[in-house]
Parts: C-alpha cells; sequence; structure tokens
C-alpha cells in the first residue's frame, strides 16, 4: 500500500488564512500581530507535514532543512505576489469595475507567478540533489506540489469569475 501524505491540520489553518486574504474586510479588522501568529502557524504545520512524509535520515537532515528554508523563503516571494493579485482582483470585483486593461494585467501576472513558481522549483532541484537521493527529491517535490494543489483549489473555490 502506497503512503499517503496527510495534511488534513494544516488544510484546516490554510483555509483559514485564505478566507483572511480573500476577504479584505476581514484582513482589515485583524490585528498584524495575528496575521503574523496566523502565518507562523501555517509555516510550522507545513514543516511537520513535509517532516512526516520525508523519511529523511540524521545525515539527510542535517542537509535538508537549510535548503527547506531557504526554498520556504524565496516562495515567499512568490506568495505576497499572489496576495497582491488576488487582492487587486478582489477590490475590483467589489467595485464592479474590473475593466478589459485591468483584466489583461491580472491576467499577465497570473502567468508571469506561474512562470516564477516553476523556475523556483526547477532551481531548486539541483541544490536538493546535493543533499538528497534523487527519490527522496521526487518525494520532497510531490509533497510541495500537494501542498500548492491544495492551496490553488482553495483559490479556486473561493474566488468568484471575472464577469
Amino acid at each position: 500500500m502506497k503512503a499517503r501524505i496527510r495534511i488534513y491540520p494544516f488544510f484546516i489553518v490554510l483555509v483559514a488564512m485564505l478566507t483572511v486574504f480573500i476577504v479584505p474586510s476581514m484582513a482589515q479588522e485583524k490585528p498584524a500581530d495575528n496575521m503574523q501568529i496566523l502565518r507562523d502557524k501555517i509555516k510550522a504545520d507545513k514543516k511537520l507535514i513535509v517532516a512526516a512524509n520525508m523519511k529523511l535520515t540524521e545525515s539527510e537532515a542535517k542537509g535538508f532543512w537549510p535548503v527547506y528554508e531557504a526554498y520556504q523563503k524565496d516562495f515567499d516571494a512568490i506568495n505576497q505576489r499572489i496576495v497582491k493579485l488576488i487582492k487587486s482582483y478582489a477590490a475590483a470585483d467589489m467595485a464592479n469595475n474590473l475593466t478589459d486593461d485591468k483584466a489583461q494585467k491580472l491576467t499577465a501576472e497570473f502567468v508571469n507567478i506561474q512562470k516564477a513558481e516553476a523556475e523556483l522549483q526547477a532551481s531548486y532541484v539541483p541544490k536538493l540533489s546535493k543533499v538528497l537521493p534523487p527519490k527522496k527529491v521526487a518525494r520532497y517535490l510531490q509533497i510541495e506540489n500537494k501542498i500548492r494543489a491544495a492551496v490553488k483549489y482553495e483559490f479556486a473555490v473561493n474566488i468568484p469569475l471575472v464577469e
């Protein structure tokens, strides 16, 4: 029987975080320090999911975790772009003033974010390959992909289609 990656605790926290980002009025009511606590909790939960599913030896862990932290830090920049994109769309949607020009700019940024994600992931394969055997590199990328897929699913479900 194949092992399954368990993301349920992370998923619950993730939904709470996404709600805060997607609904601007909720984000304005939350103090900044509470948002940081929530972000830190999500990062810790994600790290636990990765740790539980990677099955690293002690020597692999010594090499892997610094690369993992650098990867997460680099992904933060992409995540900030995603949040900015969602907020921009939400503001236009709520004001009912999404013009063709604005839609075109949002679409271009969406595509650029997708490219940046793929490029970042590709840039970390050699770094991961220096500290992990090939199967564990593949496993880590699968875990990241599954977590990102859960995030993207929540975005897809909660963000209304362009009118």
